[in-house]
């Protein structure tokens, strides 16, 4: 049984940063692109960013690019979501997601995925 678990939100001051951690288990990691979406009230689920398997490519929506990095580490199952210089429309629920078997990359829309989190809030603090 494929889990996601996202940790690491929290509320900081816009200009701040937070880390989030995606953990991983039932699947095997190491062959799955890994995919950031954020959801904040009233709005629907957008894309933040996408990081594949090795971890040696990734993609970013232009609202995070430049203030966002993601990273992984397939030895323990895990991939992270540096945020920076945060801004108060960062504020969102953010889930990490596994994209379909198949689904073309860079998987930006929430249909690629089958697999999702359950999310971790981050809030900033204008």
């Amino acid at each position: 049984q494929v889990q996601l678990v996202e940790s690491g939100g929290g509320l900081v001051q816009a200009g701040g940063s937070l880390r989030l951690s995606c953990a991983a288990s039932g699947v095997i990691f190491s062959r799955h692109n890994v995919g950031w979406f954020r959801q904040a009230p009233g709005r629907e689920r957008e894309f933040v960013a996408v990081i594949n398997w090795s971890g040696d490519t990734t993609n970013y929506a232009d609202s995070v690019k430049g203030r966002f990095t993601t990273s992984r580490d397939n030895s323990k199952n895990t991939v992270r979501l540096q945020m920076n210089s945060l801004k108060s429309e960062d504020t969102a629920v953010y889930y990490c997601a596994l994209p379909k078997v198949g689904s073309r990359w860079p998987q930006v829309a929430p249909w690629d995925y089958n697999y999702w989190g359950q999310g971790t809030q981050v809030a900033v603090d204008s």
